[in-house]
């Protein structure tokens, strides 16, 4: 492995990254909130630790493999991650403590959205627009961004683009070189923030919650500026706008690009996981609406329609957006609104889950094995479309539901044994791990209840999820490390 082009690397990106502090600097100075020194701090602080990293190594150009990928993908998001704690760690209001500030930043990058913050209607604008941004970078993630810009650096980075593209089929490219791929994926994510601002805006926030609003809507983050999150605003306009953009931002940004590039819908109706993905969206609404009806918890269609809709694609997104308090609704609606988190939305958009893809892999998989057991000798194709999948793809997927299951289930015991209840540790595994944020039990409005120890694994269960586990769990092989 090539240490050196990991540390060139992540000496750049870290400074890259310092200069993120200075839109909250500049707000902070503008509404006089008192926090530009912690902002101003951070920035040296993490500008220093970059260069120092950079410049020993500044003039290694070898191209990366893609074992160095995998490494600098997750050195990359643990030590940005950790770099965003900084501002949170000196700022006095809030005043947080290691874990929680470390908690707070890498929800947002990861775009969980769980937090351990109350009175977040009362804290300074800067801090405010801070977590926002947090999310927004983190939802396209920062390596992508690195590879657009790391042709004017002098490294290559398709081995980055593989390590940290989601889904099971990282192969499919958009334009033959991945810069260009990046850059392109970077103009539809910030044309989608540009109208979701102002469709916020149009809808009658301010342009200050609008803004923030954007960044974790098409971000898939979920954090908000209101301890009531979209609900504080209490419009029915604004519950549609966000329904909108959370749908769009949960599909495939490479079909974006498609269907931007030919002025045409086809791409999507064409695409059997979008298709997939808005039928589960849509039955999953359906279900929800007839119950809180038939639970006479909305007396009014209207309002079980609104609300039904926002917080099931809210979850089934992974946003993490709440418009009423969802968890005391009857029956078994708050699990399995839980339980369709767990599908999350397409691969190669910002959602969290294992993905629709994956999903819809998994059920042909098994209605093939039903068919096989009448028919043992019978040459029966998995199919997505019209595209026979590969035993191998099949068989990655099925190594992933299997981690993911075994991790899942012995994250949530450790949970247990620190002191916590069944359901928080059920829906704190399930929360963090499908980056979707608030659980149920304890966790259902934040996780300031929550235990440290419990904390750090949870951080560890949001990386797992933003980086799809085997890109973390590589890094603890024995052969990652053999020569």
């Amino acid at each position: 492995m090539q240490r050196a082009a990991t540390q060139r690397i992540l000496g750049m990106l870290l400074m890259v990254f310092s200069m993120t502090m200075l839109p909250p600097i500049i707000i902070s100075v503008v509404v006089k909130d008192g926090i530009v020194m912690p902002f101003f701090y951070s920035m040296i602080s993490i500008a220093g630790a970059g260069l120092l990293l950079w410049a020993p190594v500044r003039n290694f150009r070898k191209e990366l493999r893609l074992r160095d990928g995998f490494m600098v993908v997750v050195m990359v998001w643990v030590v940005l991650g950790a770099s965003g704690s900084l501002p949170f760690l000196l700022a006095h209001t809030p005043h947080m403590t290691l874990v929680d500030a470390m908690f707070e930043a890498f929800s947002g990058l990861t775009t969980t959205g769980a937090t351990v913050l109350t009175g977040i209607d009362d804290l300074p604008r800067s801090i405010l627009y801070y977590r926002q941004q947090l999310q927004w970078l983190g939802g396209m993630g920062i390596i992508v961004l690195a590879v657009a810009i790391m042709p004017m650096l002098g490294v290559g980075g398709m081995q980055l683009y593989r390590a940290e593209t989601p889904g099971p089929m990282k192969d499919a490219k958009m334009m033959p070189r991945v810069a260009e791929t990046a850059k392109a994926l970077w103009m539809i994510y910030m044309s989608l923030t540009v109208a979701s601002f102002l469709g916020y805006w149009a809808a009658g926030m301010s342009a200050f919650d609008a803004l923030a609003h954007s960044f974790s809507t098409i971000a898939i983050g979920g954090f908000s500026t209101h301890d009531a999150s979209i609900g504080y605003f209490n419009s029915p306009m604004v519950d549609l706008v966000a329904i909108i953009f959370m749908t769009l931002a949960g599909i495939n940004f490479a079909l974006h690009f498609v269907a931007w590039r030919s002025f045409s819908l086809r791409a999507y109706i064409n695409d059997p996981e979008v298709r997939a993905y808005i039928t589960i969206l849509i039955l999953s609404s359906l279900i929800v609406v007839a119950l809180l009806l038939q639970g006479q918890v909305y007396t009014d269609p209207g309002n079980a329609l609104l609300h039904g809709v926002f917080q099931t694609v809210s979850i089934g997104t992974t946003t993490g957006f709440t418009t009423v308090s969802y968890q005391g609704w009857p029956m078994m609606l708050p699990v399995m609104l839980l339980f369709i988190s767990f599908i999350g939305a397409c691969a190669n958009s910002t959602g969290g889950g294992m993905k629709v893809i994956r999903f819809l892999l998994l059920l042909r998989q098994g209605m093939r094995e039903l068919k096989l057991l009448v028919h043992p000798s019978a040459s029966i194709p998995v199919k997505i479309g019209k595209k026979v999948m590969s035993e191998k793809v099949i068989n990655a997927v099925w190594g992933f539901f299997a981690a993911y299951v075994a991790l899942f289930v012995v994250m949530m015991l450790i949970l247990m044994a620190t002191g916590m209840d069944q359901i928080t540790a059920f829906s704190a595994i399930a929360a963090t791990m499908n980056n979707l944020g608030p659980g149920l039990g304890d966790v259902a409005a934040n996780y300031s209840s929550v235990n440290g120890i419990a904390k750090w694994l949870l951080i560890f269960a949001m990386l797992l999820g933003r980086l799809e586990i085997f890109t973390l769990l590589v890094l603890f092989t024995p052969a990652f490390w053999r020569r």
